[in-house]
């Protein structure tokens, strides 16, 4: 059966999953939800599951919200404002508020489904498209509709190729020739492997794909069982897989990638070290993230911002930044940067050295700091003459500093300092 990609997109609706805070990200998320959290010089993170959303012509979106939304909630409201509802398109907040009962907030990712089927059957549609809103990658889910629907699967599960001796950390898929799911284990020791390559596994990307009456039908016998956590992953996934009808639809087949990306590019950035290195890897001279791709845009709210600037030109104080990627109404004042990501608004004054630092809006860094791999958080002032990245014992007894000697600096903690 041929059917249309971009028929099946427009009888779609993509829900988004945005609740959660991203407790491993630490104090980067004390004030905001993980999908909120600035990300490559000018987008949050949810922009990419958005993003991909609306190239791939699904103009349907709820989001539904939970940890600290309002962050969360202005930047959708800011940025994402643009569906028309005559044109049959809508982005809905979907925050959780005592819709079922005045107990209950969200208390799974399936709950959070369950808790707006009233709000998806006045959309009436089709196809539901489950996505989590923490990841960055760029994918067509339109490929993975038109496979769901020519499959008849009850569920299709987006799946991640991971090396086969790192899949262990993930849920992996046991998977037949066709596709089919065999088996589904949670974080297993002897993860299965992809059928044709014993290198491979298939981990689940957190991404689903259900028709609607069939989807609201297993909500609300889920939601009547006393023994479920109402989770996708831990309840209803594993319970379709049991009944033999649950495919898995490799990101290899839909990922979006041009000319200078040489292969499938998914991140979670829910660590400091994973969240740091996504960022710094930007500045690559070809990144295997492509941002400057205006075939597959990243959407985000635009801030109205002056070009950045590079000011003074004498041999100790010279403003200028090396493999570096510096967004608008930044300043950089007789300072030198090498591999560095900063979001808009960022002052660096003079004699300041920066390596490795990725700095969210807003950072003011005092004359003569010198920064190594850190990352800092918006708005936070970095005092004259700071030293980080150069003394282990010092960063971890005053900021945060990950495994890999990533250290998150943040207003608190510079506050802490001058007492």
């Amino acid at each position: 059966m041929t059917v249309s990609t971009h028929k099946l997109a427009r009888e779609t609706m993509a829900f988004v999953l945005a609740g959660g805070r991203g407790s491993r990200l630490k104090e980067l998320t004390d004030i905001r939800a993980k999908p909120a959290v600035y990300f490559g010089g000018k987008t949050r993170i949810i922009d990419f599951a958005l993003s991909n959303a609306v190239n791939s012509g699904v103009r349907r979106i709820g989001v539904a919200t939970q940890y600290k939304a309002h962050s969360l909630i202005r930047h959708l409201q800011r940025g994402w404002s643009f569906f028309r509802a005559e044109r049959n398109e809508s982005l809905d907040i979907l925050p959780a508020s005592q819709r079922v009962n005045e107990r209950n907030w969200y208390l799974g990712t399936a709950d959070a489904v369950t808790q707006n089927i009233d709000i998806i059957e006045g959309y009436a549609p089709k196809y539901i498209l489950i996505l989590a809103g923490d990841h960055i990658y760029k994918q067509d889910y339109s490929l993975l509709l038109k496979q769901h629907v020519e499959t008849g699967a009850d569920v299709t599960i987006g799946c991640i190729e991971v090396p086969r001796d790192e899949a262990s950390a993930f849920g992996v898929m046991a998977v037949d020739e066709q596709d089919r799911i065999l088996e589904f284990a949670e974080k297993p020791e002897d993860p299965a492997a992809m059928p044709g390559d014993e290198s491979q596994s298939l981990a689940s990307m957190g991404i689903y794909v259900f028709r609607t009456d069939f989807l609201i039908s297993i909500l609300r016998e889920d939601a009547a069982s006393e023994t479920s956590e109402h989770d996708f992953g831990k309840d209803i996934i594993p319970a379709l897989v049991a009944q033999g009808n649950a495919f898995a639809h490799p990101f290899s087949r839909s990922c979006v990638t041009n000319s200078h990306e040489q292969k499938a590019y998914w991140r979670d950035v829910g660590t400091l070290d994973a969240f740091w290195q996504a960022n710094i890897d930007l500045t690559d001279f070809e990144p295997e993230l492509d941002l400057y791709d205006q075939s597959w845009p990243i959407w985000t709210y635009s801030e109205l911002t002056a070009p950045a600037k590079f000011v003074h030109d004498e041999e100790d104080r010279r403003g200028m930044a090396v493999s570096s990627m510096i967004a608008g109404g930044c300043i950089i004042s007789g300072a030198q940067l090498n591999r560095c990501l900063l979001h808009s608004g960022a002052r660096v004054n003079s004699y300041a050295e920066l390596n490795g630092v990725v700095a969210l809006p807003n950072v003011q860094i005092g004359r003569g700091a010198r920064l190594r791999n850190v990352i800092i958080d918006r708005s936070v002032e970095i005092p004259e003459g700071l030293v980080v990245g150069e003394n282990e014992k010092d960063d971890a007894d005053r900021f945060r500093r990950s495994e890999n000697g990533i250290c998150l600096i943040t207003q608190g903690m510079i506050d802490k300092l001058a007492k």
